[in-house]
């Protein structure tokens, strides 16, 4: 999809945890952008998602040595809530915006309630 939209494509992303279905979806919104601090973002986010919805402390902990972070830099990131406020505008925009759910997509600053597959995607940002 990048190649075919090569130089038209922006891709932003923003945090939408949703406690109520996941009680550590903040917490892991937060070691992301802690992984980010560290130059890996979407390493992190790759592996919390491949971890299956093992989201506690210990798993988070762990997904960062793995990825050869600092892990006692992102475990103080997490205890001091550094990464805190950005996660909270994060899902306050989304309410804004009036997200409903995750993965939320938006294509030419409207939000996509069609399917989320590569084609359909590409036929809103092409529309």
């Amino acid at each position: 999809m990048e190649k075919r939209l090569e130089g038209r494509l922006s891709l932003v992303f923003r945090h939408f945890p949703l406690e109520d279905v996941h009680p550590h979806a903040l917490q892991a919104a937060q070691a992301s952008e802690a992984a980010a601090a560290q130059g890996a973002f979407w390493e992190m986010h790759d592996a919390l998602y491949a971890g299956r919805g093992r989201l506690g402390e210990g798993d988070l902990l762990a997904r960062a040595k793995e990825l050869g972070l600092d892990v006692a830099r992102l475990e103080a990131d997490l205890a001091n809530g550094v990464h805190l406020e950005r996660v909270r505008r994060d899902r306050a925009s989304g309410e804004a915006s009036q997200v409903t759910g995750t993965p939320g997509f938006f294509a030419n600053g409207a939000r996509v309630d069609a399917a989320f597959d590569a084609g359909s995607l590409v036929h809103a940002l092409l529309a």
